[in-house]
């Protein structure tokens, strides 16, 4: 029975393909008949084998791969293709029909194969999607495909918290996860999707899910699964500390950020000098350490013995010193206009712990994500708030705010009780004049709500900054301007405002092709929003699409299945799948589930 659990969770189907769009069409771009190929690069996990895979889709392609056990056999990696006794030229010839090669772990390939590799490169017709790992020493004949500049190279980055978010609401974790999870398994995870995979599968065989009240959501609170592949992933740094540096590394994974005196304890600065020279500790700007990596903390924390646990193990209620510093960091950045990415894992440690949160600090965490555009995120801070039964006012209007942008005015109404709730877009409107972002005067937290909402004449006086130069504009009906406006909000972290913005400007440009441009940049800025749903975002989301999309799309949110859509267009239901794929990347959509809440939106 065991044998036959192992056998079956190793022939699992893989995670559906997401979040590489970009990347994809530019693979396929290299493969065209007048290119030669490209070299695709990037650390272990991040989905290098998976993105040429699907490059290669339909086509006639051979395969060849490098495996550490066969570096030294000469053209082991070309056996199924070539003679065994074939010469580098006899190799070459007997390549000459083939038209497509994907060369995978290309670093690994023994110094026949590479040298075949390279001449196939300079001299040959075939087409080569060469895969190699950063940070390995690759064959000089495989390295000298880019650094001769034979082939382009594509260095693949870890996958961005939206599209890691995408792919797993695409069915990959089984069940609808909530943004909170979503964001630790991001966060752990690091773009390392075989990670990824490996940590789902670990929370939910645990049974450490929950299900989240009035939500079809579930959360993740609790330890993190010390796996193999966890520990795989850490070892190779923590085994190499030294026994004091380890010291300090097990006091940070039980009570991390710590503010070190270091003008006191000398020992302390010059180990800690070590540790971040060998990038195991960061120190920031107000000189609080923490770990370099978010899996460190539970690897050392699993090694720990019991009785050393409870000696270095900090306490919810010891945080709120540390809570109540990032609370007004937080409110800071907001009266500044300023709400760009910032760390705050005090906050993210309770929530992980399962532990309660402040409503005051849920408050602040909410708002300040709904600013950010991030309103299921927002949503989820602010239920933390009210998750023991309470009823804090601040968190039920961050939860009517984000209700209300995502386009659900009836829930928005519900849970503010009937009263009236405004349209959020300026949370502490009490600050100073003068600031370089702007802000909203106290008898006018309304002001910047009646610009997004197209009427800038209601705003006047009563702006400062970027937020009265978004009133001006508009106002001017100018939308070079306006992009101007959106380019500086997207700067300050307003995502959801700067494409409301962009938005605007598709109106107002007399020039067809910068509303094109705008329109793109509107779109794609919503995509990051989490499903926002606002009066200026109105009609863009489906005008991205062709019209056959269009038509696909506006048939399968009517609730009808590929197959009756195939006959009903007389398409093939394959052709009907392609574009109703196309049409989710487009539309930063998981599913056809969204489809009928895109098309109340008027076109």
């Amino acid at each position: 029975m065991t044998t036959f659990e192992r056998d079956a969770k190793a022939l699992e189907l893989p995670w559906p393909f997401t979040g590489r769009e970009h990347e994809l069409e530019l693979v396929r771009g290299a493969l065209t008949a007048s290119r030669h190929g490209i070299v695709i690069t990037g650390p272990s996990g991040y989905g290098k084998t998976r993105l040429v895979t699907e490059a290669v889709r339909g086509t006639d392609c051979a395969r060849v791969a490098g495996t550490p056990e066969t570096r030294r056999i000469r053209f082991a990696a070309f056996a199924h293709l070539i003679p065994e006794t074939a010469s580098l030229h006899g190799a070459f010839q007997h390549l000459s029909d083939v038209r497509l090669l994907l060369v995978d772990d290309a670093h690994l390939l023994d110094d026949a194969s590479a040298a075949l590799v390279h001449q196939l490169a300079v001299h040959g017709r075939t087409r080569l999607l060469v895969v190699t790992t950063y940070g390995t020493t690759a064959p000089g004949a495989i390295s000298r495909l880019w650094t001769g500049e034979l082939l382009p190279r594509l260095s693949l980055e870890p996958l961005p918290q939206e599209e890691t978010a995408r792919l797993l609401a695409a069915g990959a974790a089984g069940v609808g996860l909530e943004p909170l999870t979503v964001n630790r398994l991001h966060r752990l995870c690091q773009g390392d999707l075989r990670l990824l995979r490996d940590l789902v599968g670990a929370v939910r065989e645990h049974g450490l899910l929950s299900r989240v009240p009035d939500a079809d959501e579930w959360a993740w609170r609790g330890p993190v699964p010390v796996t193999a592949t966890v520990r795989e992933r850490t070892a190779h740094v923590l085994d190499r500390a030294r026994p004091e540096e380890s010291e300090i590394l097990e006091r940070l994974a039980f009570a991390e950020p710590l503010r070190l005196d270091l003008e006191r304890d000398r020992l302390n600065l010059h180990t800690l000098e070590h540790l971040e020279a060998d990038a195991l500790v960061q120190v920031d700007d107000q000189g609080a350490v923490r770990l370099a990596h978010p899996l460190h903390g539970p690897v050392l924390r699993a090694a720990a013995g019991r009785l050393r646990a409870r000696r270095l193990s900090r306490t919810p209620a010891q945080c709120g010193p540390a809570l109540d510093a990032e609370r007004a960091a937080l409110s800071r950045r907001i009266e500044r206009a300023d709400v760009r990415a910032m760390p705050a894992p005090v906050g993210e440690w309770l929530v992980a712990e399962g532990a309660p949160v402040p409503a005051g600090y849920a408050a602040v965490r909410a708002r300040y994500a709904r600013l950010r555009g991030e309103l299921r995120e927002a949503t989820a801070w602010a239920r933390e708030g009210v998750r023991d039964g309470g009823d804090d006012p601040s968190c039920r209007l961050e939860l009517a705010l984000a209700a209300a942008q995502s386009g659900d005015p009836a829930a928005a109404h519900e849970i503010s009780g009937g009263r009236s709730h405004g349209g959020g877009a300026v949370t502490r409107p009490a600050a100073a004049r003068g600031e370089a972002g702007g802000t909203v005067e106290a008898d006018g937290a309304d002001a910047y709500d009646a610009v997004r909402l197209g009427a800038p004449e209601r705003a006047e006086g009563r702006l400062t900054g970027v937020f009265a130069e978004h009133a001006d504009a508009l106002a001017r009906s100018d939308g070079p301007a306006l992009d101007q406006v959106a380019e500086q909000l997207q700067e300050r972290g307003f995502l959801l405002f700067a494409a409301e913005a962009h938005a605007q400007a598709v109106r107002a440009h007399r020039d067809p092709r910068a509303a094109r441009t705008s329109r793109t940049r509107a779109v794609a800025l919503a995509r990051r929003c989490q499903g926002a749903r606002t009066p200026a975002l109105s009609g863009l989301v489906l005008g991205e699409l062709t019209v056959r999309q269009r038509q696909i799309v506006t048939l399968a949110a009517s609730g009808l299945s590929n197959r009756q859509i195939a006959e009903k267009l007389t398409l093939s239901v394959r052709t009907v799948g392609n574009h109703l794929y196309s049409a989710y990347a487009r539309l930063g959509a998981s599913d056809r589930r969204v489809l009928p809440r895109l098309e109340e939106q008027p076109a």
